[in-house]
């Protein structure tokens, strides 16, 4: 199997959904092509209002998680706050700047650099010198983006290093800054001797517009190996144009459940609840990976009657799905006027 670099759970297998569901979420009646009997067809939608006391209840799952002792679960709790409820997150994520943790302070530097946080540039300016290198890489990525750029031509020098998760590392946040003077680091990495690297330079190329990552996604999407298969099927809905569509939605009868469930919250991104009783079924399923999956999918789905099925695994045995099942229902919208 393709060797994955490191990617965050929630938000993409790759980080990856850095911004919220477009209103687009709710179904519009569009169809992209689904072929009937192929897999089980979305209920009917019901006009359910968001629950306050619910959505209260996943904030203080994600402000408890924050603060867990498993620094992969804190690392995906800054994560879900960072996207699921970004108005509130800003003390939590500066405090996570200081995690004795590599992992969760490269998820913070990452995260209030989204969302733009300026009273994190003194803190950043400290770890500019951070004993991790993904975390350097990624203080350069929050820097640049609060206007600070003294330090970003250092990302030409990580996208060198021998380490190839630190060189995937620095092809996401190029794509992440969606400037098209990156693609001068990305085409050489192109040719990176690590597969899982030459992915991600095709998922960065294609946040940028370019079509020839946007081709190397679409061949991912059938390789041979299911980690290639989730990884571009998220990578081609990260930028919401549905001209994607038929390419995510075909993998909804994928032979690995895991492929079918990122098609369900990839082609929930683009605006389709096709996947939403795929999704829904796997919150049954014993393996929590599973259950993980299929409440960020109902969540990119977002409609607002799948609140019923997300609020028992607020309670989950594993804290990986309450994480999970936080960011879903925090995900969820409002149900249109009628």
């Amino acid at each position: 199997m393709t060797m994955t670099l490191h990617r965050p759970l929630i938000l993409c297998l790759t980080l990856l959904c850095l911004s919220c569901a477009p209103d687009a979420s709710q179904p519009s009646g569009a169809k992209w092509g689904r072929r009937p009997g192929a897999y089980p067809p979305p209920p009917p939608v019901q006009r359910v209002a968001l629950d306050p006391a619910l959505r209260q209840s996943a904030r203080d799952l994600l402000i408890a998680a924050i603060a867990s002792p498993d620094p992969i679960i804190r690392s995906q709790a800054i994560e879900a706050m960072q996207q699921a409820m970004p108005d509130a997150a800003k003390p939590y994520l500066l405090a996570a700047l200081d995690d004795p943790d590599a992992q969760p302070r490269k998820a913070a530097a990452l995260a209030v650099g989204v969302l733009r946080i300026a009273d994190a540039r003194g803190r950043l300016l400290q770890l500019v010198s951070d004993p991790d290198p993904n975390v350097r890489v990624a203080v350069r990525f929050a820097l640049h983006r609060l206007g600070d750029v003294r330090f970003s031509h250092d990302l030409e020098i990580f996208a060198r290093d021998p380490n190839p998760a630190v060189r995937g590392d620095v092809v996401m946040v190029l794509g992440m800054l969606g400037e098209p003077s990156a693609r001068k680091i990305l085409i050489p990495l192109q040719l990176d001797p690590n597969p899982a690297v030459r992915l991600q330079v095709a998922e960065a190329l294609w946040r940028l517009g370019d079509p020839n990552g946007l081709d190397s996604l679409i061949a991912g999407t059938i390789s041979g190996y299911p980690d290639d298969q989730m990884i571009c099927l998220m990578a081609l809905a990260e930028p919401r144009d549905r001209r994607v569509a038929k390419h995510v939605g075909g993998a909804l009868t994928a032979d690995y459940p895991e492929v079918r469930l990122i098609a369900a919250r990839a082609l929930g991104m683009l605006g389709y609840d096709d996947g939403y009783a795929i999704a829904a079924d796997a919150l049954k399923n014993p393996d929590p990976r599973q259950r993980a999956l299929g409440a960020l999918a109902l969540g990119a789905i977002a409609r607002s009657d799948a609140q019923p099925l997300l609020a028992p695994l607020l309670s989950d045995p594993e804290p990986t799905v309450r994480v999970a099942a936080a960011m879903g229902v925090l995900d969820l919208s409002a149900p249109p006027a009628p």
